[in-house]
């Protein structure tokens, strides 16, 4: 038991480290595609922050078999080149309880990987869904930010500054296109002064209330080229209404379970595969980490990698394969986890010593 302890400590605690650096990885990636989102007035630093953490889960589920396997090669690669496994072979470990230790090991890993799978990433996906519907709701004011320039092309708003207590946006212009007799016009608008209010017509709608302003409508140059001065010009602002969350990534696990649609049936076969290569990956681990103290305990770690990577990119290829009907969808994902079962077992039994053929006995 305590060196079952030991070895858990080694894995897990490389498990941990290893996690957190391709999280920060992925999210890092994740946060400047969003930030340039935030920046051109498509969503608010509010919802940057909220989508991000709502799909950690979503990021970790993916992240751990990996970091797993990676960190079974590293500290069991650590041992061989300080020679403490030499040492625990030596005092009577078998390397097939060395195996059972690390499986024992994978089920914690598993357990908590089924956690984030089946239950966390699709109630976390799910919020995703429910703050994107809401930052729909929000117009282009909403967003909008004194003294800068927001949006790209014909579509672009300026404000010099904002009221806040008034609710006033001053000083504001407006650049866009309205749809008329099949050709884009371009129409720019400036204002003194700007408000947002919900007027109790047809259910209560949202508005623009422009004041002392000038409309520009049409290309100038041409004869259909229109200037019209206001006092007070009020435009009704679309509202989005909201949809029913139907991404299958945000389903609940015991709703698609046994499901006779295709789709919710190649989504719970992909949820359990993340989970089932997990042991798979703990048998292959054992087994490729075994390195020669000169060799260093790196000297698997490549190709490991590209195996684990041929791995996932399998089950992806499968799970496309499911989803277009290519393959029947009685073989589900099983099929590619027996191919990785079969290899974990041939390497086991070759790091155990045992021999496919028989020795001959010399005369």
């Amino acid at each position: 038991m305590i060196l079952f302890r030991y070895l858990a400590k080694e894995v897990l605690v490389s498990t941990a480290a290893v996690s957190l650096i391709l999280l920060l990885i992925i999210i890092s990636g994740r946060f400047v595609s969003y930030l340039g989102r935030a920046a051109e007035g498509k969503m608010t630093f509010e919802f940057l922050f909220i989508i991000l953490g709502f799909h950690i889960p979503s990021f970790a589920q993916m992240i751990l078999p990996l970091a797993f396997f990676l960190s079974l090669l590293l500290a069991y690669g650590r041992l061989y080149v300080e020679n403490e496994m030499s040492i625990l072979f030596s005092c009577g470990v078998s390397k097939l309880k060395l195996t059972g230790y690390t499986l024992g090991i994978a089920s914690i890993v598993m357990i908590l990987n089924a956690i984030l799978t089946f239950w966390i990433a699709p109630a976390s996906e799910y919020q995703v869904e429910q703050a994107a519907q809401q930052q729909n709701q929000l117009t282009a004011f909403d967003f909008v930010k004194p003294g800068r320039f927001q949006g790209r092309g014909q579509k672009t708003t300026y404000v010099a500054s904002l009221t806040p207590n008034e609710g006033w946006m001053n000083d504001v212009f407006i650049s866009d296109f309205i749809r008329m007799k099949g050709q884009d016009i371009p129409v720019q608008t400036l204002a003194s002064y700007v408000e947002q209010v919900k007027i109790d017509d047809e259910g209560g709608r949202n508005y623009l209330i422009f004041k002392e302003g000038t409309r520009y409508e049409g290309t100038p140059g041409t004869s259909n080229y229109k200037v019209t001065s206001f006092d007070t010009y009020a435009v009704r602002l679309e509202d989005t209404e909201k949809e029913d969350i139907t991404d299958i990534v945000t389903r609940s696990t015991r709703s698609i379970w046994n499901s006779s649609n295709l789709e919710e049936y190649v989504e719970m076969q992909w949820r359990i595969a993340i989970v089932v290569m997990i042991p798979i990956l703990a048998v292959i681990g054992v087994a490729l980490s075994h390195v020669n103290p000169r060799q260093g305990r790196f000297f698997k770690l490549l190709p490991a990698i590209v195996l684990v990577i041929i791995y996932l990119g399998m089950l992806i290829w499968a799970r496309t394969a499911l989803d277009k009907g290519t393959i029947p969808s009685k073989f589900g994902l099983w099929w590619v986890h027996g191919i990785f079962l079969t290899l974990a077992i041939m390497l086991l039994l070759q790091f155990i010593g045992f021999t496919f053929t028989k020795q001959r006995k010399h005369q």
